[in-house]
């Protein structure tokens, strides 16, 4: 792939925001690297009608070290972009309930997609890609969640508080070195995906938050999966971007 305006690289495109997203940055004539669990082929519809750069990887993020290796050797072959962004999207909120209570094959997974792969995929990234001369950004799709505890979701909870002070630490480093990338762990806000058609619908007595997502979608408190998409692709536009390594849109 290669192209003279910006490139994207986006995990978690086949469905919800990331899928959002990807329409959105081809729209926006963004070339495009994905990487998800299936292709999304609406995305080869976009691309061909936009004549813009598209690959897609089906690949599996819980096996992040594979994702992160192939994902290096790919940007080393990469040139002539005018800027580079990594969106760490992907996550899996898992069934919920008490950890205890909990399969831990499931666990495992959730803390892989959401927390190894994305700082694997942001090292692979920032090495890879230190020798360019143009802007690097690397956002992290985080979560309220990773501020207000909700009682039967440790992992995924644990999941967005690491995304967070992950990235307040890669914010110092890079601000120290050599050509440093601006990062941000951004809350979307909160969108009406499968995700929280899962939540809505959890048992109250494993997942005690259960009512007030009921009650956010009945009362349409929802963004939806495009206008969050606006949102987040607006706040990467910004041109304070990096100023405060974790934000919220909404406070935008």
């Amino acid at each position: 792939m290669h192209a003279k305006g910006p490139l994207t690289i986006l995990t978690g495109a086949s469905r919800g925001l990331g899928a959002a997203m990807a329409e959105q940055l081809l729209q926006r004539g963004s070339a495009l690297l994905t990487m998800s669990r299936q292709r999304n082929q609406s995305l080869d519809a976009k691309a061909a009608e936009t004549g813009t750069p598209l690959e897609q990887w089906a690949i599996d993020l819980a096996d992040a070290v594979g994702a992160a290796k192939r994902l290096e050797g790919w940007l080393a072959g990469q040139a002539s972009f005018s800027s580079a962004t990594l969106i760490n999207n992907a996550a899996l909120a898992g069934k919920p309930g008490p950890i205890d209570d909990s399969d831990a094959i499931a666990l495992a997974a959730v803390l892989r997609v959401g927390l190894e792969a994305p700082v694997l995929l942001t090292r692979a990234f920032l090495r890879a890609t230190r020798g360019w001369s143009v802007f690097r950004k690397v956002l992290n799709i985080s979560s309220g969640a990773g501020k207000t505890p909700l009682g039967g979701a440790a992992a995924y909870c644990a999941v967005k508080a690491g995304l967070d002070h992950f990235s307040r630490v890669v914010a110092l480093d890079e601000a120290h070195g050599r050509n440093g990338a601006m990062i941000v762990s951004l809350a979307p806000g909160v969108i009406d995906t499968d995700m929280q058609s899962e939540l809505r619908n959890a048992d109250v007595r494993v997942f005690p938050a259960q009512p007030r997502f009921a009650a956010m979608k009945n009362e349409g408190q929802l963004s939806s999966a495009a206008d969050a998409a606006r949102k987040v692709l607006a706040f990467l536009d910004r041109p304070d971007f990096g100023s405060h390594p974790v934000a919220d849109v909404r406070d935008a």
